[in-house]
């Protein structure tokens, strides 16, 4: 996901499952939905962290491991899902296999 609107959406009529790492925001969307024809085949995640969480540096190393454990696991969840993912400043110090087994978790629940 990209555009701001795509993430206001999921927040305001997504299902929110927090965790200890980071709270995901999870919404299906259905097949006859108007922009179901130019929706691409699989799910939509969007990553957002905020400045409370650190500096740019750091920021932007969760972004990065966040986005190569989704590249691992976006078989697991439905196509017709969009996630939006925030951490929380614990995923920083976190071990990366820790935060692989809550974002299992996590996502578990969003695809059930």
């Amino acid at each position: 996901m990209r555009k701001p609107g795509e993430f206001r959406r999921v927040y305001d009529e997504g299902v929110r499952y927090p965790s200890t790492y980071f709270v995901a925001f999870c919404l299906r969307h259905r097949s006859e939905e108007p922009d179901a024809l130019v929706r691409p085949s699989g799910p939509r995640f969007g990553i957002t962290i905020p400045r409370a969480v650190g500096k740019a540096v750091v920021r932007n190393k969760i972004r990065r491991r966040l986005r190569e454990l989704l590249r691992a696991r976006i078989g697991r969840v439905g196509a017709e899902c969009d996630i939006v993912l925030n951490p929380r400043r614990s995923v920083y110090g976190a071990d990366f296999a820790v935060v692989a087994r809550e974002l299992d978790k996590v996502l578990a629940r969003c695809s059930a």
